[in-house]
C-alpha cells in the first residue's frame, strides 16, 4: 500500500537504517516475520517502521482512549432562584453554584417570578447582580441576564 520509491527505514529495534527502496525494505520485514508500517507518510521520504501491525493498532487504541478518558465534557447546571430569596437560602444555592464553577462546569441562573412579583423585575436583577458579584473571583458573565417570559436567565462559565 506504500506508494513510493524510497522510504525512510527503521528496523524492529527502534535502529535508523536510512533511506531504502521499497522492495529492500519490504524483504527486510519478512525476513523478520514482521510488517512494514507508515508512520510518518508527509515527511520526504516518508518514514517506515518494521513491527507488528497487530499490535502497533491495539497500542493506537489504547492511547486514544486515555485521551477519550481524561477529557471533560463541560455540563450546564441550572440553579433556580425567586426575586424574594432569603439570605440563608442564597447562601446554600451560592455553595452550590462555587462546586459547580469549580467542576468546571457553567452554571445557568434562572429567576422565576410568581405572579405580582412580574411588576418587579428590577428585584430580580439586583439578586442576579448579586450573583455576578459574589462569583466574581471564580466565574465570568457569558450571557448577560436576559428575561424569557416569567424568567430571567443568566450563564455563567468558570475563568
Amino acid at each position: 500500500m506504500i506508494n513510493v520509491a524510497q522510504v525512510r527505514l527503521i528496523d524492529h529495534t527502534g535502529e535508523n537504517v536510512g533511506l531504502k527502496t521499497i522492495t529492500e525494505a519490504l524483504r527486510m520485514a519478512a525476513d523478520v516475520g514482521l510488517d512494514l508500517v507508515e508512520i510518518s507518510p508527509n515527511s520526504d521520504p516518508p518514514v517506515c517502521k518494521i513491527l507488528d501491525f497487530g499490535k502497533f493498532k491495539y497500542e493506537e487504541q489504547k492511547k486514544a482512549n486515555v485521551t477519550r478518558k481524561k477529557q471533560k465534557v463541560i455540563e450546564i447546571k441550572e440553579i433556580k432562584l425567586r426575586p424574594n430569596i432569603d439570605t440563608h437560602d442564597y447562601d446554600v444555592k451560592m455553595r452550590a453554584m462555587k462546586s459547580f464553577l469549580e467542576e468546571g462546569d457553567k452554571v445557568k441562573v434562572t429567576l422565576r417570578f410568581r405572579g405580582r412579583e412580574l411588576a418587579h423585575q428590577n428585584r430580580g436583577l439586583e439578586v442576579l447582580h448579586r450573583v455576578q458579584g459574589d462569583l466574581q473571583a471564580l466565574a465570568k458573565v457569558e450571557q448577560f441576564p436576559t428575561m424569557e417570559g416569567r424568567q430571567m436567565t443568566m450563564v455563567m462559565s468558570p475563568k
